[in-house]
């Protein structure tokens, strides 16, 4: 059996509709739980300090008519300090956290005053990448240097862009290399997951790690 979901459903109407429509979330994407990539976005802002900015909504993909690797970043605030830096400096670091990581770098949320340097104001060590002008966090198992390519917002006159970011290179821990699927692997987010048949009054987003299923294809 499966259930069809079209229009909100009345049980999510409330409390739920009112904090999805507040935030800039839709409804389908509590229903459907879909889990994307949790890394930290780290750039200078325009007086030099550095900006920390937790990111998930992304995506990575490589082209058909070129070499690069890319990554979409699918929701950019064009108020927050993220968008202005990239679009200031036009390259930036993804830095890919483990688990105890986790609540250091989330830290950033709150230490994101334009004077701070919201590294190393969370408890993390700031350091200069190789190829671009941007920090990244010592100890992420792996940080990726990329330069922006473009922006689009996804409907005319919203408040958020994807924004386009081509990996220029990275820098990944021996122990990730060879367990790409272990604790310390990279963490999802699960965004506020509801199941409408059955809502609760309260609830939380999930933070998971990637499992290999015990399946294997040749290409």
């Amino acid at each position: 059996m499966k259930y069809q979901y079209k229009e909100m459903p009345e049980s999510m109407s409330g409390t739920y509709g009112e904090f999805a429509k507040n935030f800039g979330f839709d409804w389908k994407e509590f229903i459907m739980g879909i889990p994307t990539p949790m890394f930290l976005v780290t750039t200078y802002k325009s007086n030099g300090q550095p900006n920390a900015t937790m990111q998930s909504w992304a995506g990575f993909t490589s082209a058909n008519h070129g070499d690069g690797y890319y990554v979409i970043l699918c929701s950019v605030n064009k108020r927050g300090h993220l968008y202005q830096s990239l679009n200031e400096k036009k390259v930036a670091v993804l830095n890919f956290m483990s688990s105890d990581l986790y609540e250091a770098c989330m830290k950033t949320i709150q230490n994101n005053q334009f004077e701070a340097d919201e590294i190393t104001s969370s408890g993390l060590t700031a350091e200069k990448a190789s190829w671009v002008e941007a920090p990244m966090v010592a100890e992420c198992f792996m940080n990726l240097e990329c330069r922006y390519l473009w922006e689009k917002e996804i409907v005319p006159g919203d408040d958020h862009v994807m924004i386009c970011l081509e990996v220029v290179g990275g820098h990944i821990e021996k122990d990730y290399m060879e367990d790409m699927f272990g604790d310390k692997g990279v963490l999802y987010n699960v965004h506020y997951p509801i199941n409408p048949e059955d809502v609760k009054e309260k609830g939380c987003d999930y933070v998971a790690a990637l499992r290999k299923a015990n399946q294997s294809y040749e290409y």
